[in-house]
């Protein structure tokens, strides 16, 4: 039933009366009775018989569609039962809601939908987690690609063809790739997925963002052709998105890609899932209960035989993790391929940058990333600079005394909105005109953070009669024609340029190194690489300079172009720390009452370590609970338990419980 609590998350048998009989199939959306209300259900299973005496009927099949396919109901179930979660809240993210007119047209044009088998009952313990497992099909040497699928770019990597020669047989290969600079990644995913398709079974690929799948759908149109693929996007409208659903659920489409709303998406006979970017946050499903795009794939190629791969100019701990443990195979470029295809690259705090320029250590923008960008320019080529904040000055402080500007209404921090707009504040919105600093009366304000937008204007002024634009969360940029230009991006809207970027300047990396994350080193250097890929190869002149100390480890991983070294030191870090992937943790949220009943009612593991508390926001505060990944379904386990009892005895403050939260400070 569709019903969020926990002591209910349960399957209930409910009579089916004669007139409903042929239109209550297997995954089909049903009304019951339930404590006297209405309530929309799942039909899971039809059976014979039932242990209770007494039983209700049905008392409406909503839609005789079974839109619910049986490897869904079964892969929801395990990824609840992995985060804690209750299958209700898997379902409402796995099935969009219904679209009658959609339907309809479906009907009227003679396409009825197919009957369900029998969805097998929900298994009592979770699939083992991936990492357990040992791949099929190793990726040792080249093999030769049947004629039909052409390994193209995949020749770049020693293992690439033999990727495609396993999916194209029918096997199940399991991947981490490394890109490389200047990848055209879209079409190496393309490529993999003609190799399925070849095979006779299909694929589902999902993306970060609405322009990565734009990306990837022209890719697999131009190789498959038209109507061989559906997209599925939150973005694209609910009928659209409806029809795509169906459209995979009736296997009328052998490929579903797009957003994480795809991770779920019905397909026959799945040979493949593939993710890209993994360490986007977007991949993070922001609705309980949390899961990830990456573990939820992962998941189902366990469940279903089928082949992953993960990709991604980075590396994530997650990723390195399955290369250790030997869930998957590691396709990587040589040394000589990486360095033909990788721009220059060159920070600005290493000593020798210091000696030529001392104020490189303070400058916004050194004298080398200032040279490299003239020398460029007037090479008529254009140059892309990475900003990590957007706005104007997303955050200023007080000229006299350097105290950060706050609101005196709510203490939120002021920002200006452009140059000559007054301070208003970024969490009310209120307009401060006539701030004063409460530490030492001064009423001139100075920027604390420089953003996108004040960033190109100053460029402009450097760089007088260059065309300058901007790609932010506001207008995103997807091309750049040819040509002399200056283009100012935040990170994840870098647009790419034809023919490449003569050079990428990354400014402002202390924004990206200093953030209080576990990940902030391994999101930084993602943003990097993605920003450094756009650029042309060092032999074309391609150049980056990134305003770092060049002895920072995410630096040297960027100047080696060498994401796999920099996955091994963090996950080994993390080992000895006790974070995760080396470790489950679990995050419990919410006021300190709450959350002490809440922990006082789980049976945690033996070996369960609980950290905190520490604030999280307004009255609420925070508690880790953390296990060996060995114990990762008996913690899961014990925290659905004791929400069921809380729920049970009707209490009123909920408690978010989150199983690998994305961020644990």
């Amino acid at each position: 039933m569709d019903v969020p609590l926990p002591h209910l998350d349960r399957p209930f048998d409910y009579l089916v009366p004669a007139e409903l009989d042929p239109a209550a199939v297997p995954g089909s959306r049903v009304k019951v009775r339930f404590a006297g209300q209405l309530v929309d259900g799942w039909l899971l299973e039809r059976v014979d018989s039932s242990d209770h005496p007494r039983l209700a009927y049905l008392e409406k099949v909503v839609s005789p569609e079974p839109v619910l396919a049986p490897e869904i109901a079964r892969l929801a179930r395990v990824v609840a039962d992995r985060y804690a979660g209750n299958l209700a809240d898997v379902l409402r993210l796995a099935v969009p809601p219904r679209h009658a007119r959609i339907e309809k047209e479906l009907r009227a044009a003679g396409d009825q939908p197919t009957a369900a088998a029998p969805a097998a009952a929900a298994p009592d313990q979770p699939v083992a987690a991936p990492t357990a497992a040992v791949p099929d099909q190793p990726l040792a040497a080249p093999a030769a690609v049947d004629p039909a699928v052409d390994p193209r770019g995949w020749r770049d990597y020693p293992t690439g063809p033999a990727l495609l020669r396993a999916l194209t047989d029918g096997r199940a290969p399991r991947a981490v790739w490394s890109a490389l600079a200047g990848e055209d990644w879209a079409a190496r995913y393309a490529d993999a997925v003609a190799a399925t398709v070849a095979g006779g079974r299909g694929a589902v690929v999902v993306v970060a963002d609405a322009r990565d799948l734009d990306r990837l759908d022209a890719a697999l149109t131009q190789l498959l052709g038209p109507g061989r693929h559906a997209c599925l996007s939150a973005a694209l409208g609910p009928a659209r998105r409806y029809r795509a659903f169906l459209a995979a659920r009736r296997g009328d489409v052998p490929v579903v890609i797009g957003t994480r709303a795809a991770m779920f998406a019905p397909v026959e006979r799945l040979g493949l899932v593939a993710i890209w970017d993994d360490g986007d946050d977007l991949h993070a499903e922001p609705r309980a209960p949390y899961p990830h795009a990456r573990e939820v794939l992962l998941t189902r190629a366990q469940l279903a035989g089928a082949g992953a791969l993960v990709g991604g100019y980075a590396r994530t701990a997650e990723a390195q993790l399955l290369l250790e443990t030997g869930w998957a195979r590691e396709v990587v470029a040589d040394r000589a391929t990486l360095r033909a295809r990788t721009p220059a690259i060159a920070p600005t705090g290493d000593d020798p940058q210091l000696a030529r320029d001392p104020g490189a250590a303070t400058a916004r923008l050194p004298s080398l990333a200032w040279t490299t960008a003239r020398d460029t320019l007037r090479a008529d080529a254009p140059v892309l600079v990475q900003v990590p904040r957007r706005g104007y000055l997303p955050s200023v402080s007080c000229a006299d005394c350097r105290t950060p500007a706050r609101c005196p209404h709510c203490a939120g921090p002021l920002a200006l909105r452009s140059a000559d707009a007054p301070p208003a504040c970024r969490w009310c919105g209120r307009i401060a005109a006539g701030y004063a600093c409460p530490e030492c009366g001064g009423r001139r304000l100075r920027a604390a953070v420089t953003g996108a937008r004040r960033t190109a204007e100053e460029l402009g002024r450097a760089f007088p009669g260059v065309p300058v634009r901007t790609s932010g969360r506001e207008e995103v940029l997807t091309t750049v024609p040819g040509g002399a230009g200056l283009v100012i991006a935040t990170p994840g809207a870098e647009p790419v340029a034809e023919g490449g970027y003569g050079a990428v300047l990354l400014l402002d990396s202390w924004a990206l190194l200093t953030r209080a994350d576990l990940r902030a080193g391994e999101e930084t250097l993602r943003r990097w690489l993605s920003a450094a890929a756009l650029a042309r190869p060092a032999p074309a002149g391609g150049r980056v300079v990134v305003v770092a100390d060049g002895a920072l480890a995410p630096v040297q991983a960027l100047l080696r172009w060498d994401a796999a070294w920099f996955a091994a030191r963090e996950l080994a870090e993390r080992r000895e720390l006790g974070f995760p992937p080396a470790m489950k943790m679990a995050s419990l949220t919410g006021p300190a009452d709450a959350v002490a009943d809440l922990l006082a009612a789980a049976r945690l593991p033996e070996d369960a370590e609980v950290l905190g508390p520490v604030p999280a926001d307004e009255d609420r505060e925070r508690m880790l609970v953390r296990v060996p990944r060995a114990r990762a379904g008996a913690l899961a386990e014990a925290l659905h338990s004791a929400a069921g009892q809380r729920s049970a005895r009707k209490a009123a403050v909920p408690v978010r419980l989150q199983v690998d939260p994305l961020s644990l400070f």
